[in-house]
């Protein structure tokens, strides 16, 4: 029989788990600090049991900060609600080989309440819902991630026995589309490439990029879902195979003062039948979109749906920047956006609008790598459909640079943008007010961690001069 490869059919797997060629079954969501969770189970626990009824988890793994710890003010999980159980339901259609893991395949979860009902503060859920907005206009999202990362020679835990200072990173010097610096990191990204392939995505290819041991591994568009659910296991699974190389590798969207990571989000609509509603290709959109020379216009549905991002980029930037740590990117002249403006092909604006006829989409610069794309995705669609829904007319596209034009600017802190979002009618609209309750209530959990700590930051320059 040949190796586990791609996804798989439940007729495949059970034929792969007789053979003895996958023996481990990983059922696994994504929380809210875009973490994979779950659990292992037998392959064949999971084809008698699991498969069809779901596991059970602990409700609070939507309810906790970054390190874990319960923390109050959430209502779907407290003491008080006895910390109960939720269903992972697995999406059969998302059940794939895992490669880098020894026999093992790996299906991505729905979450349901023990009675069958949603839950809807999931983040896969909150992207569902919006995916359901555009489904009853006929639309279908198709969405490309640019995830960066930057590597280094300590492994993870060497790292956390450091306090994560003095780490070695992979490349001495910028290696931005530099092969030779970047073949160094090659047996790495080799086995993060064709792991991923195996595991049913398409990687279109790597690339260095500006910070030392930065590099991009970028991957074919899917759909909105498809896209989310292969970030997810992609960034879990590179962090796991850069363990096995005794190597670690970090998203942090801002590691040290150099170029951060980001995450570039790239957005196009289809209409059911496949054809491409973007681009107008009778060229009359070409005067009101401010002169696309690159060819086709856009369409009256891509200038409302472009000038919703611009309307409500600064309200829900808490889903495109969900940490303290998000907000050190956005620096002038970083190729990280502070200005809310867009582009053709501009890489100094915060909505960038790239190709032409059925490749017509636009980038989304504001998202870092520790996003959360179920979070990002559903807000760029609440954004669009905003605009489309109130007729907004696209301003002009901004030629120039953007770090020094006079218009709005993207928030600065997260305390800045949770203000936002808890003012915002439109979140409140789109994604319902649970929803916005709970995710105010992780920035508020983070927020008071970050006040009452104490940085090196503080510890060099107070500690004798003050």
């Amino acid at each position: 029989m040949t190796e586990p490869s791609g996804f798989l059919s439940l007729e495949q797997l059970a034929a792969f788990a007789a053979d003895g060629a996958i023996d481990t079954v990983i059922i696994a969501f994504t929380d809210m600090q875009g973490r994979l969770v779950g659990k292992r189970t037998s392959a064949r626990l999971f084809l008698e049991e699991y498969a069809t009824h779901g596991a059970e988890c602990c409700n609070y793994l939507l309810a906790v900060d970054v390190e874990m710890n319960t923390v109050g003010g959430y209502e779907i999980s407290s003491w008080q609600r006895g910390y109960g159980d939720m269903v992972m339901k697995p999406d059969l259609a998302t059940l794939r080989a895992a490669p880098w893991l020894v026999k093992t395949a790996i299906v991505t979860a729905d979450l349901e309440w023990p009675g069958g009902a949603p839950v809807v503060e999931a983040p896969r859920a909150i992207l569902q819902r919006q995916l359901d907005r555009l489904h009853e206009r006929g639309l279908e999202a198709f969405v490309g991630t640019e995830l960066e990362f930057i590597v280094f020679e300590d492994s993870y835990r060497e790292a956390w026995k450091k306090g994560y200072r003095d780490l070695t990173p992979a490349t001495d010097y910028n290696v931005d589309y530099a092969l030779a610096a970047s073949t160094r990191m090659e047996p790495l990204l080799h086995d993060i490439r064709v792991a991923m392939d195996g595991a049913g995505m398409y990687c279109e290819g790597v690339k260095g990029e500006c910070n030392l041991g930065q590099q991009e591994i970028a991957f074919r568009y899917k759909t909105a879902l498809e896209t989310c659910d292969n970030h997810s296991i992609y960034k879990n699974g590179a962090k796991e195979i850069a363990a096995a190389h005794g190597q670690s590798l970090t998203f942090m969207a801002k590691f040290n003062e150099r170029e951060g990571n980001s995450c570039h989000i790239h957005l196009s609509l289809r209409a059911a039948d496949g054809s491409p509603v973007f681009a107008d290709d009778s060229g009359a959109g070409d005067a009101a979109s401010g002169g696309h020379s690159q060819g086709a216009g856009h369409s009256k549905l891509f200038r409302h749906f472009l000038a919703g991002q611009l309307a409500a980029l600064r309200e829900l930037t808490l889903f495109y920047a969900p940490n303290i740590n998000s907000y050190k990117r956005y620096q002038p002249g970083s190729f990280a956006p502070t200005a809310v403006a867009w582009g053709h092909d501009n890489r100094t604006c915060a909505l960038r609008v790239v190709g032409h006829g059925s490749s017509l989409r636009f980038e989304n610069r504001t998202p870092g790598g520790d996003v959360n794309p179920y979070l990002a995705v559903a807000a760029m669609i609440a954004a669009g459909l905003y605009g489309v829904e109130h007729e907004l007319e696209l301003e002009e596209a901004y030629a120039g640079n953007a770090y020094d034009a006079d218009v709005p600017q993207v928030p600065s802190t997260l305390r800045e943008a949770a203000a936002l979002f808890a003012e915002s009618e439109l979140a409140r609209e789109a994604f319902g007010p649970a929803v916005v309750a709970h995710y105010l209530n992780n920035a508020r959990v983070e927020l008071a961690a970050f006040d009452s700590a104490v940085t090196d930051w503080e510890r060099v320059r107070g500690f004798e001069r003050l």
